[in-house]
């Protein structure tokens, strides 16, 4: 039976969780990164499908290359984040739900020959893994900064390449593969000094009806 959180772990994961800017000079163990994943990938998508794909680009040749693609508004935070992990998805998704949805192997056929199913479902649970991504990190206490403002087509060229099979996500830049990217997000250990006040949210009223 689900327990309800108590205040402290609600703060940490919604109240006072914040998206950082600054990033205090503290790294982020490829474990944890490892861990993250094992949280994540825990969350419910459409069919089970799981089309959420992560590059973390944690290593300066790595920062070099994502570079070109930033918006100049997300450079200096970008190339300060311990991490940055590019959150995609795999427009062939379709072809682990066999392995991913084992009491309904035909379930494929439901994608397989119909692209305009297959991008909105990819990105839409991708978006989706990605949220779990965030509150996974900072469950492990980590801090996030997910943003958009980058070149899509640039970032994919780059991190998204198709090799000779073209299955798999690549590290050298070439054609674009069947992999694209969602939104970015930086991991590390967030400067408080950094933030600028909390900006308002709705209200239950203004954004909720019951019926």
């Amino acid at each position: 039976m689900n327990t309800r959180l108590n205040d402290i772990s609600l703060d940490q994961l919604f109240r006072k969780a914040r998206s950082h800017n600054g990033w205090l000079d503290k790294p982020v163990d490829d474990a944890i990164l490892h861990e993250l994943y094992e949280l994540m990938k825990w969350g419910p998508t459409s069919a089970n499908g799981s089309p959420a794909r992560i590059v973390f680009v944690r290593t300066l040749e790595g920062k070099q290359r994502l570079l070109p693609a930033l918006k100049p508004g997300n450079v200096d935070k970008t190339m300060s984040a311990p991490v940055t992990a590019i959150i995609g998805y795999d427009t062939r998704f379709y072809d682990k739900l066999p392995q991913l949805f084992p009491h309904n192997p035909a379930v494929r056929d439901w994608f397989a020959g119909n692209p305009e199913l297959v991008e909105a479902t990819a990105l839409r649970n991708s978006s989706l893994q990605g949220a779990y991504f965030i509150f996974a990190a900072r469950a492990l206490g980590l801090d996030c900064g997910p943003m958009s403002g980058f070149d899509h087509a640039i970032l994919d060229r780059e991190f998204f390449s198709a090799g000779e099979d073209g299955d798999d996500i690549q590290q050298e830049a070439g054609p674009v593969s069947h992999v694209k990217s969602n939104f970015l997000c930086n991991l590390g250990y967030g400067d408080f000094g950094k933030l600028f006040p909390r900006s308002p949210r709705l209200s239950f009223a203004e954004a909720c009806e019951m019926v």
